[in-house]
């Protein structure tokens, strides 16, 4: 044979391996169209609420064809519980301003920003949305459970420091000074206070001090003088926009 022939016949061969062998997907595109379609998820929602949310809509605000969107997502439920789970893969950490009341308020000004803007916005429609859904429901409850459990540093630190007695229970510190400023804002829709925010941290804050989310017990979120909750965890210092706080909000 000579090596021509030789050539073409390697070749064929190269061709035909190539073809049996699929080349491994680094994805690079995959995560592309993730990308466009959760920021085509919060666009629908925003505009036209739960129902807005159909393969459909969101394979064409997306420029994905439906059947990318229903491979992977399968419906609205879906769709919602995986821009819940890629907002819980942020970085976002709570702020350490020196003071137990100062970081609350902090926290606070993210949750008060993200529900007073004016106007439909994603955390508000996305813990509506949770009420449609079960999968969103659930994946909106492990959403609210991260961000408490980053939040929790504030507490910890606070107790290090000395302002609070220990041991004490972080959760119910934080849903106190935090929970005021959803029952306004998104049960009553009360007026806009930029005030409110300060003056719940203080009020929580000032309970703190005075004992009243002591855990004589020590519940699993309680957090002792070290820093180290009673489970012997140590608080971490992380959170988001949406819930304590991140898209959706933070605590």
């Amino acid at each position: 044979m000579d090596a021509s022939a030789r050539a073409s016949e390697d070749s064929g061969q190269a061709d035909r391996s190539e073809r049996a062998t699929p080349r491994r997907r680094t994805g690079g595109r995959s995560a592309r169209v993730r990308a466009q379609v959760l920021e085509a998820v919060g666009e629908l929602l925003v505009a036209g609420g739960y129902d807005a949310l159909t393969v459909d809509a969101v394979a064409e605000r997306a420029g994905v064809h439906r059947t990318t969107v229903y491979r992977r997502w399968r419906d609205a439920g879906g769709l919602l519980a995986d821009v819940l789970d890629a907002a819980a893969g942020d970085e976002w950490s709570p702020p350490d301003t020196g003071s137990l009341e100062d970081d609350l308020a902090a926290l606070n000004q993210e949750v008060y920003e993200a529900l007073a803007g004016g106007g439909p916005n994603l955390t508000t429609a996305l813990i509506v949305a949770g009420f449609r859904s079960a999968e969103a429901a659930g994946a909106l409850s492990r959403f609210w459970e991260d961000r408490y459990a980053r939040c929790a540093a504030v507490v910890s630190r606070a107790a290090a420091r000395g302002e609070l007695p220990v041991p004490v229970d972080a959760r119910a510190l934080l849903v106190a000074a935090t929970a005021p400023l959803y029952h306004e804002l998104l049960l009553l829709r009360a007026a806009p206070d930029p005030a409110l925010p300060r003056r719940v941290a203080a009020a929580a804050a000032a309970a703190g001090r005075a004992g009243v989310f002591a855990a004589p017990g020590g519940p699993a979120s309680a957090v002792t003088a070290s820093g180290v909750t009673a489970s012997g965890v140590a608080a971490r210092g992380v959170t988001a926009s949406g819930g304590p706080t991140g898209a959706p909000s933070r605590p």
